[in-house]
């Protein structure tokens, strides 16, 4: 039963309104009280009043990530009033909005300016704040997560303390906190680099799993943007690759927009998935019908409608980020596992690549970078799959999505970070009593 206590004091200090639960339904918090500050001084206020309290604090989002990153039984701080974009400035190139800001938002209201993000994951419904924070990526040959074209950002640490940190102002937590998984503070605003709006054109096709494994390098570098997906108990992958165009603008037509990414990868897709739930035998059959269901396509439109596509069968997930040059014999050994096992995989093996970049904590630090994901649609057993698709990924020197389902702990991400025990630093700087940790945090970053 959901328990309420009177606001009091600045920030809204005070109530709760039951459980929170995230997207895929497997993680549920209890916050002993929350609330939604619409500005940095509200913010500051409810974390000072947690502090008073003796209470830990973590920040929502949407509930995207598949980890417990944001479960709390303290002070819930939930993102729905801290939104809005604050600033665009055309000369330098960047954009500033509040933490709780959707992406949709942020993208739409880049449209509306003639501008856009350089690349971006493949769903809008994440706030920036959550995204950047758990390290999500789209795929690319030269561009980044989205962590990696933030430029400054504003920081409410353990004592109510506000840091503006950027390159030049508090490096070290910058470095630290474009992905810094809410454990340095919480987040209020956060600047990104943009550029004028253009064009990408998509072409997507389906390929063998052979053919698509033996030209992976030569596909990732001859494409801004490539990614596949391949079916597990078949052969097939589709592909997708995106580069920039000149135009015109020539996006899917309404009806077939609808057959390709309503009817087939929603509503058949969810029908499959359900009953292949519930007759597991069923699901090679499925997975063959369903790998050749969708055709090869192009078109071109601004980036951020070619980049992400609506998702609407819910799913767990597991990512791992492996050095680009170990992709083919992953997948082969992954492929190899699914064919000498009794899984019936429903959901697609998604590979998307990644360069090598800066920041601390990010998957591609410091090398340059694919990315395996495995899902199993909500409902279904997951832990067999999970577990012997992770073995395969750990061999590699796997680095787990932050904000995905994984067992590793702060020893094995130490070895595999080797800036890890930077950031550890910053944090028992600016966090040394632990206001902003959880179960999961001392799991993976160590207490």
């Amino acid at each position: 039963m959901a328990v309420s206590n009177a606001v009091r004091g600045p920030g809204g200090r005070g109530s709760t309104t039951g459980p929170w639960r995230n997207w895929a339904g497997n993680v549920t918090a209890r916050p002993a009280r929350s609330v939604a500050p619409s500005n940095t001084e509200e913010l500051v206020a409810a974390v000072r009043a947690a502090a008073e309290d003796g209470l830990t604090v973590k920040a929502a989002g949407t509930g995207h990530s598949f980890t417990p990153a944001a479960a709390t039984d303290g002070l819930l701080i939930r993102p729905e009033r801290l939104t809005g974009v604050r600033a665009v400035d055309r000369e330098a190139g960047t954009v500033t909005a509040a933490a709780g800001t959707p992406l949709k938002h942020l993208n739409e209201t880049l449209a509306a300016h003639g501008l856009s993000l350089t690349n971006m994951g493949d769903i809008m419904e994440q706030t920036v704040s959550g995204a950047a924070g758990t390290g999500t990526h789209g795929t690319g040959r030269d561009s980044a997560s989205v962590a990696a074209q933030i430029t400054a950002l504003e920081l409410v640490t353990a004592d109510g303390s506000v840091l503006s940190c950027s390159a030049d102002e508090n490096p070290d937590v910058f470095a630290a906190a474009r992905l810094g998984l809410g454990a340095l503070g919480v987040i209020s605003e956060l600047t990104f680099a943009v550029e004028p709006e253009f064009l990408l054109t998509a072409r997507e096709e389906p390929m063998g799993f052979d053919e698509v494994t033996d030209r992976f390098d030569e596909l990732v570098t001859e494409n801004e943007h490539f990614e596949f997906y391949w079916f597990p108990h078949t052969g097939n992958c589709n592909t997708k690759r995106n580069n920039r165009s000149q135009g015109p603008a020539a996006p899917p037509g309404r009806v077939s927009a609808w057959i390709e990414d309503e009817l087939l990868s929603n509503g058949v897709f969810q029908v499959a998935c359900a009953v292949g739930r519930a007759m597991p035998a069923a699901i090679p059959g499925i997975a063959k019908v369903s790998s050749r269901a969708l055709s090869a396509r192009t078109y071109t439109d601004i980036p951020y409608k070619v980049f992400t596509s609506p998702r609407r069968v819910r799913f767990v997930e597991m990512e791992y980020a492996l050095p680009r040059a170990a992709a083919a014999a992953a997948l082969g050994e992954l492929k190899a596992l699914v064919e000498r096992s009794d899984f019936r995989i429903s959901f697609p093996v998604e590979v998307r690549t990644a360069p090598a970049d800066d920041l601390v904590l990010s998957t591609a630090s410091g090398r340059d970078t694919v990315y395996l994901a495995v899902h199993m649609y909500r409902g279904t057993p997951y832990e067999a799959y999970f577990a012997a698709a992770e073995r395969i990924m750990t061999a590699h020197e796997g680095r787990p999505h932050w904000g995905k389902l994984h067992t590793r702990d702060a020893e094995y991400l130490a070895e595999v970070y080797p800036r890890f025990g930077e950031f550890t630093a910053v944090r028992d700087r600016l966090d040394p009593e632990r206001r902003f940790s959880n179960a999961y945090l001392r799991r993976v970053l160590g207490d």
